[in-house]
């Protein structure tokens, strides 16, 4: 099983793919806005002060990004999302477990 600012590097990564995709119209890759946002979001899950106990990050009692890059990120959040459901059903499930279960400490 991987540590869990891994699983949440990947979560990022696949959510910043699909939106890329279908927004900005990408193959494989990313656009230079969204790795731009994705090198900005790795950053920031590499210095977290949470470790390995990080709640997501809508549940996560300090915001760490600044407001734009937070207004970004939350866009790509609330497009790719519901559509992880589809993609990356696995991943999916864990985010929205992760969720619940970090939330309550």
């Amino acid at each position: 099983m991987a540590k869990r600012l891994d699983f949440e590097k990947q979560t990022v990564r696949a959510m910043l793919r699909l939106y890329c995709k279908d927004q900005h119209h990408t193959g494989k890759g990313l656009c230079q806005e969204c790795q731009d946002l994705e090198n900005y979001a790795l950053a920031r899950l590499a210095h977290c002060k949470f470790g390995e106990q990080k709640p997501t990050c809508g549940k996560c009692p300090v915001h760490c990004y600044k407001p734009d890059m937070r207004q970004r990120m939350l866009e790509v959040m609330r497009y790719a999302g519901p559509k992880m459901v589809f993609s990356h059903p696995a991943m999916a499930l864990r985010h929205l477990v992760d969720g619940f279960r970090f939330s309550k400490k």
